[in-house]
């Protein structure tokens, strides 16, 4: 593809946004005159279904490369944002073929095959030829009408790594919050974390008359409140995840109900959509992509309606880059995904290339050492900044080609400080000169959506009556 890109990351001079490639493919395959149209569909078994249709070149030669870069990219950003466990496609079987053979045990994309079809889908991935476009499932668009209610006493939670934070909420008013320390990571036995989130539950009901509602947020991915992967329980067996973990939100509902003799709503959903509905609250305005560049890449969406969407959003494993030599990810054997170039390890990819020696310091330490090194107005952590900013500025345009966006909200550690700032400037800049039509607010949460907004908007969740 010809590509003519108007910044170049200056550590990642090879970086190819897939925003410019798929722009230059898609401009080759309009003017084509034999170009053909592909129709897909991702389904899931609670009959979510998503639609996807585009020109590809006609498939001979070097177009057969280029044509199943297009299209295997694509779906694997749409699968992580969206979820699913088949893949209908519809008139094109060589492409059909070519996904069944990357989506597949031993395959290429194993990782996504077990993960997202099997691990959160219960079913995994399979791909299925229709002949013609009429024969693909119908697209569902639903969202989850969830947030916005503060009416009433409730309890909002969020469960971290490290600590589990909670909140006493009246009338959408914090009465009471606090921070419990725990270690969720290394337990084995799935009775600790259930008795975890209900101590705090108790801590906070103290401080209210009666609960009649409770909305918790956690890292990982929830159907229907229900833990389908999650780091927080890394340490337990299968069994006992299946038994135990996964209808935990609805034991502890049941055990509230008893408590306060009366049905108690209780919604559970990933912290990426808690914090993007946090943002949304906060600026009084929707369309919200929130993404947070820590431990990984996480993200949360809020659509045009202020709903929340029933996808998945794992950015952090979703293509941002197709250079041939981009980052490997060690998890999923993948290259060039969100994780590696918007989160601690994309500092510690490109500082190297700064000029930094850390050797085998933690991912944590190394960020914190750029961060003082950019208080001290250090070139090299400057170039780590502009780096990122300018990748992230082509992604945020990529992101605006699947999301229906006016805001993003920009949080985490690597956001923080000063070089936070150099980020935000640098995709401003990009969005300006490159893509003019783009019109997205790059924006940090204010103090008061920091301090108390994610336990709000985690106790607004569930609907009363």
């Amino acid at each position: 593809m010809n590509i003519q890109a108007k910044f170049t990351p200056v550590l990642d001079p090879d970086f190819v946004a897939p925003v410019l490639w798929n722009r230059a493919f898609e401009a080759a395959a309009s003017a084509d005159p034999a170009s053909t149209t592909i129709d897909l569909a991702l389904s899931r078994l609670d009959g979510i279904s998503f639609r996807w249709s585009a020109k590809l070149l006609p498939h001979v030669g070097e177009n057969i490369a280029l044509n199943n870069l297009y299209v295997e990219r694509t779906i694997k950003f749409l699968l992580w944002m969206k979820g699913g466990c088949t893949i209908y496609v519809a008139g094109a079987d060589e492409i059909a073929d070519m996904l069944s053979a990357t989506y597949c045990a031993g395959g290429p994309r194993e990782f996504d095959w077990d993960f997202i079809g099997k691990k959160i889908y219960d079913q995994n991935i399979t791909v299925v030829k229709v002949a013609t476009a009429a024969d693909l499932p119908q697209e569902d668009t639903s969202s989850m009408p969830l947030g916005r209610n503060l009416d009433g006493y409730r309890i909002g939670f969020d469960l971290g790594g490290s600590d589990r934070k909670c909140a006493a909420v009246v009338n959408g008013e914090v009465v009471f919050s606090e921070e419990v320390v725990w270690d969720p990571y290394h337990q084995t036995d799935p009775i600790y974390q259930m008795d975890g989130v209900d101590d705090s539950l108790l801590r906070a009901a103290k401080h209210l008359p009666q609960v009649d509602a409770i909305g918790g947020s956690a890292a990982g991915v929830y159907v229907n409140s229900e833990p389908r992967v999650g780091s927080l329980f890394r340490g337990i067996a299968q069994d006992d995840f299946i038994n135990v973990i996964r209808p935990m939100f609805k034991t502890l509902q049941a055990r509230w109900s008893e408590r306060m003799g009366k049905h108690v709503p209780f919604e559970v959903v990933n912290d990426g959509e808690v914090t993007a509905l946090a943002g949304s609250m906060g600026m009084n305005d929707d369309a919200v992509l929130g993404v947070a560049m820590g431990t990984s890449l996480a993200a949360g969406y809020v659509d045009p309606n202020g709903h929340i969407k029933q996808w998945i959003n794992e950015l952090a494993f979703a293509p941002v880059d197709y250079q041939e030599d981009a980052g490997v990810c060690e998890w999923s054997g993948d290259k060039g995904i969100g994780a590696l170039y918007f989160s601690q390890q994309a500092i510690a990819r490109l500082a190297p290339r700064a000029g930094f020696e850390f050797g085998n310091m933690p991912f944590p330490e190394q960020l914190k050492k750029v961060q003082a090194s950019m208080e001290e107005n250090d070139e090299r952590a400057r170039k780590i900044y502009e780096t990122i900013g300018v990748q992230f500025g082509y992604t945020v345009a990529y992101y605006t080609k699947f999301y229906d966006v006016r805001n993003l909200l920009f949080l985490g550690r690597v956001a923080t400080g000063e070089g936070g700032q150099v980020i935000i400037d640098k995709a401003n800049e990009v969005l300006a000169t490159e893509f003019p039509e783009v019109k997205v607010n790059l924006c940090v949460p204010d103090e008061k959506t920091k301090r108390h907004g994610q336990a709000v908007a985690a106790a607004s969740l569930p609907k009363i009556g």
